[in-house]
């Protein structure tokens, strides 16, 4: 059977089950290349910049704003652009950079919980409509005859959109999952890196040698 009879088979749930999937498509897509950019990027990015902060820190400086648009060069300068902090005053930068960050590291997950939860309950609407309509076409002496059809009808609608709606939460589920796995090891990431950086920094301002950064 083909997807357009199923569609009008599944009844009046399937318009919002199919707003829900097209909208849980298009927020997945941004994800998956919003994490592909950071994954490909960050971890050579990351190393070459604290090589970098060791032998020239002006130049790791540049090689951040040049990167902006990755999370963790803006968490690292956040911090590099203070005026000679205290290493407190660095990590404090650091911290609160990172929070900052935590929005766009989540972003959409209450979306995609919002999804999960509502097209289940959709399906199982549908469900009930679909049963609804199976007992409204039966009438008493009439089985096997001309009514069966408006029961056969409603069976389908009851249970094509019980699927439709599991199909939905479960895709949905599995990369609101990837995503949060994902996002629970940059979070780690973004300590070990700011850690190795405050290190760094720690070690400078030691000996006095805390430098000022210009933007080219």
């Amino acid at each position: 059977m083909i997807v357009g009879n199923l569609f009008s088979l599944g009844g009046i749930v399937m318009w919002p089950l199919l707003g829900f999937s097209i909208l849980a498509v298009a927020l997945i897509l941004e994800r998956f290349l919003f994490w592909f950019k950071v994954a490909r990027r960050q971890d050579r990015f990351v190393r070459q910049v604290l090589l970098l902060y060791r032998r020239d820190p002006q130049a790791a400086f540049t090689q951040l704003d040049q990167n902006g648009d990755l999370p963790i060069a803006r968490i690292f300068l956040a911090a590099l652009v203070l005026e000679r902090p205290t290493p407190e005053e660095f990590r404090l930068a650091l911290e609160s950079a990172a929070q900052a960050e935590l929005p766009l590291l989540k972003r959409f997950n209450t979306v995609f919980e919002t999804i999960i939860n509502i097209a289940p309950l959709l399906g199982l609407l549908g469900t009930i409509l679909g049963l609804i309509n199976s007992f409204a076409s039966l009438r008493l002496g009439d089985v096997g005859g001309t009514q069966t059809a408006g029961v056969t009808g409603g069976i389908s609608e009851a249970l094509i959109s019980t699927a439709a709606g599991l199909i939905v939460a479960m895709t949905t589920l599995l990369f609101a999952n990837a995503f949060r796995g994902l996002y629970r090891r940059q979070i780690a990431l973004i300590q070990e890196y700011g850690g190795q950086l405050e290190l760094l920094y720690r070690r400078r301002y030691q000996y006095g040698d805390v430098p000022s950064y210009k933007t080219e």
